[in-house]
Parts: structure tokens; sequence; C-alpha cells
């Protein structure tokens, strides 16, 4: 084998730099306490392993910059589940150049959950690369965005559904009671719907103004079609498959490539397969905006009503703004389930700040069901 080229070393020694600033982005978090199973939950049926049937299954993404909301959220589900041993995570991680390394991701989340059942599936980029379009906001744009369309694909056959939640979110009720949401026959996917949201502002005027397109997309579905926010989900993984749903998205960010018809990322895909087809979940379930707009993230209070699950979509996310020193009120709630230990900071001094956070917890009356 002859020497190697310039070029090919100068390409080595940006691959080196890649994985160096890959595994150096993931920041430290502390260990979070364990908790274990309360009386009536499920014994595990020895030898299942991921295809026990007493599990309850939860997808999300994992990237170095939204790890630290997604330990967050980790850390909430476990700590307000009835049954915090019969949850499974199912991570889908980034396999691309500079993208932290799956078994970084994997040690980051054993080290502060180390009972923790888990699995990760890389996701290869070029799945989808080719289908995106530019979006409102560039984070719309990223290719792991696009995962939770592939869960079907990439989960085990044997698990039967799966509860999707973008890493934004704080859980402050027992999951398992969105796990056991109803799926009639009909439908594919639950979610909260909110249908005093203008619904048409999603979709271009092209694309209402077609004769081909517009309400005839729609027309004939189980109900009139109404905005919900894909961050909070329950997938039949099954009916998924059976239904070709991957394809039926994929033809539409198909179709945005060559005309124009929606502004804002994934969700109008989604959107326009099944809007008007979903199973409503309560509100409850998707305190979303809370993040701000696309565009300045500004502050938002709760919507009225109980709250089981605070989602911080939007612009602003609770950990940037608190490390800008300017948070929004309710990113005090956030702080207390933040396991993130900064420079200066030691596992031993984040007990005690998050300690001190807990006070700033919702009061018990919002979470009252």
């Amino acid at each position: 084998m002859g020497a190697a080229s310039p070029a090919m070393w100068a390409g080595l020694v940006l691959a080196a730099l890649l994985l160096a600033q890959s595994a150096a982005a993931l920041p430290r978090f502390a260990e979070a306490p364990e908790y274990r199973n309360g009386e009536g939950c499920p014994a595990p049926v020895a030898g299942a392993g991921v295809c026990d049937p007493g599990l309850v299954h939860i997808a999300m993404t994992l990237d170095a910059h939204y790890l630290r909301g997604s330990m967050a959220a980790i850390y909430s589900l476990l700590k307000h589940a009835s049954c915090p041993e019969s949850l499974f995570f199912h991570f889908l991680a980034a396999e691309s150049g500079g993208a932290p390394a799956v078994a970084d991701l994997r040690a980051a989340v054993a080290a502060s959950f180390p009972s923790l059942r888990f699995e990760i599936y890389p996701f290869r980029a070029d799945a989808v690369a080719g289908l995106i379009s530019a979006s409102v906001r560039a984070a719309l744009e990223a290719p792991l965005n696009y995962a939770r369309n592939h869960l079907a694909d990439l989960l085990p056959r044997c698990v039967p559904r799966a509860i999707y939640l973008d890493s934004d979110v704080l859980a402050v009720d027992d999951v398992r009671r969105l796990w056991e949401t109803r799926l009639p026959a009909a439908a594919v996917v639950a979610a909260p719907e909110y249908c005093h949201a203008n619904f048409s502002r999603y979709f271009t005027e092209a694309f209402w103004n077609d004769p081909v397109l517009g309400a005839r997309v729609f027309a004939g579905r189980r109900r009139a079609p109404c905005y919900f926010n894909t961050g909070v989900m329950v997938i039949d993984l099954r009916r998924w498959r059976v239904g070709n749903y991957r394809q039926r998205i994929e033809r539409w960010m198909e179709m945005q490539k060559e005309k124009r018809i929606y502004e804002l990322g994934s969700l109008p895909p989604f959107l326009l397969v099944f809007a008007g087809e979903i199973e409503a979940v309560d509100h409850r379930w998707n305190q979303h905006g809370l993040g701000g707009d696309n565009v300045f993230g500004s502050c938002r209070p709760l919507h009225n009503g109980p709250v089981s699950l605070m989602h911080w979509s939007g612009k602003g996310k609770p950990w940037d703004r608190l490390d800008a020193g300017k948070p929004c009120p309710l990113d005090h709630t956030w702080k207390s389930y933040d396991l993130y230990i900064g420079e200066n900071d030691s596992s031993a001094s984040w007990q005690s700040r998050s300690s001190l956070s807990s006070s700033a917890a919702l009061p018990a009356g919002v979470f009252s069901w």
C-alpha cells in the first residue's frame, strides 16, 4: 500500500477532530435517584426482555444539544411513574459525522440512570436528507426531527405501540395513564387535538388554491381536520406498518420539493396524513408552546386546566434561557429536574441546587385528576 496523500491525511485529521469534538460535546450529568415499582405493577416475564407485554414503551431522540432536555424528561417520567421499572426507553440517535457516538450516548444515559431499561437505535441522516425542505427555523430541518416517521422500522416487531415524546417535555403525572389510551380500530395515532387553532395557516395559499389539493385532501376523514402537536403521540406500530404510513408521509415531503405547500418542518406532512383521523387525548398530556413561537421564543403561561405533561415547544428551551440568565417563570419548574453539572459544579452541588429548585414546582392543585 502506497503512502497516504496529503488530501487523505487531511481527511483523517478532520475525521479525528470531529470524533473528538462529538465526544467532548456531551455535557456531564448527575446520577438521578433510583425509583422502584409500587404495589400492583406487572411482574416481569422471565427471558422476555423488550418483548415483555407488561412494559410501557417510550421513544425519544438523543443528540448533543437536546441531551440535557432528554435527561430531565427521563428523570421526570421515572419520578412520577407508578411502575418505573416497567418503562422501556427507545432512543433514536443520529449516525453521521460530527454527531455523538452511540457508545458515548449510551454511557451518558447509563451513568445517570444505572437501572434504566433502554436501547439506542442509530438513525442515518441520508434516510431523509433528500426529502427535507427549508423551514422557518434551521433547527426544524435537522434529519433527526424526522426519525419519528421511522419508529415502526427501527423498533423490534414485538413492540405493539410506543409513546413518542420530544426532548423538551416534562412529565408530572404517571405516563402509564397515557399508555393506556384506547385506540379504536380506525386510529393509528392518539394525541391531544387543538381544534380552536387556525388549521389553514399550516399550509400555503398555493396548497389551498390548488384544485387537486386544499380541502379535498381532508374530505371523507373521521372528523374535521384539527391541528395536533407531534411532540406527544401514542402510536400503534403494527397498524403503522400495515398502512405504510412512513411512505404516505414521505409522498407529501416529495410533493413539497416540487411545489411549496407548507413552511414548518416535519409537522405539516404528519397533519396531511393524520389530521381528522387521530384519536383525541386530553389536553393535559401536552401543555405545549411553553418555548414561545418559532422566531422569538418568548415566555408563555400554561393553558387553563390540569397538567400531566409540560412541553417547551417553540424556539425557547428552558436550559438555554436558564444559562442565559433570562428564564421564564415555568423554566424554574423544569430546573428541578435538570441533572446537568456545569463546569464549576459537582454532583454534591447539583444535589443541593436540585433540592432548592424543587420549591419552584407548580402547586399540587394544578396536577389534580
